[in-house]
């Protein structure tokens, strides 16, 4: 499949910000830089594409909301990733557009479980700007990358895969630090004086 390479790529950055996605690609083809997925140049999209991306812009740069936002995405980024392949691959109903639907979805579930992990060992520092300066990376290479893609789509899947190899490496480093957030978070919702963390609890009366 000569698509292939711009599938993965796609698919790569819709785990990190599908929404930016749909916009690139409804932007560039509605200024006529590619044909790749028409259905993406319709007004309504690109409106729509916009409006989440904005959304996303704001909460994936707040500590805590944007592990909350990772969550509620854990489901739209991979189904993302899956649509605008299969859009890439076209051929409805073809076994090449099944392929790139599975490519693209996988490869989306694995960057965005990058993505989620390394916010939430990010979290575990006090301070808000490490999530200001790794969400204006993440915008600015997903960006990057699929406006490369378009025109160097092998060289650009190449640079996705090492990328996610990169990441998947990176969250495996960082495990310890992602365990430790999910811990405090626990201790968060059970409160203070609940066992196992490590609060003091109220001494019962004296009967």
């Amino acid at each position: 499949m000569s698509v292939l390479p711009l599938v993965f790529t796609s698919g790569w950055a819709s785990g990190i910000n599908a929404y930016a996605v749909v916009l690139l690609f409804g932007v560039l083809g509605a200024t006529g830089v590619t044909d790749e997925v028409p259905s993406m140049r319709r007004a309504d999209v690109l409106v729509v594409a916009a409006v989440l991306f904005l959304c996303e812009a704001v909460a994936d740069k707040i500590p805590y909301v944007d592990t909350a936002w990772d969550a509620v995405h854990t489901v739209i980024r991979p189904t993302a990733g899956a649509v605008v392949a299969a859009l890439l691959a076209g051929h409805d109903g073809s076994l090449s557009q099944l392929t790139a639907g599975a490519v693209g979805g996988s490869t989306a579930l694995a960057s965005h479980l990058v993505k989620a992990g390394t916010r939430m060992a990010v979290n575990t520092s006090p301070e808000p700007v490490s999530n200001i300066v790794l969400s204006l990376a993440e915008d600015l290479g997903v960006c990057g990358i699929i406006v490369f893609a378009v025109f160097h789509p092998l060289a650009a899947a190449v640079i996705a895969a090492v990328l996610l190899a990169l990441g998947l490496t990176t969250v495996g480093f960082l495990f310890s630090r992602i365990r430790r957030y999910l811990r405090r978070r626990r201790e968060r919702r059970a409160g203070p004086g609940a066992p196992g963390t490590g609060a003091p609890g109220r001494s019962p009366a004296p009967g």
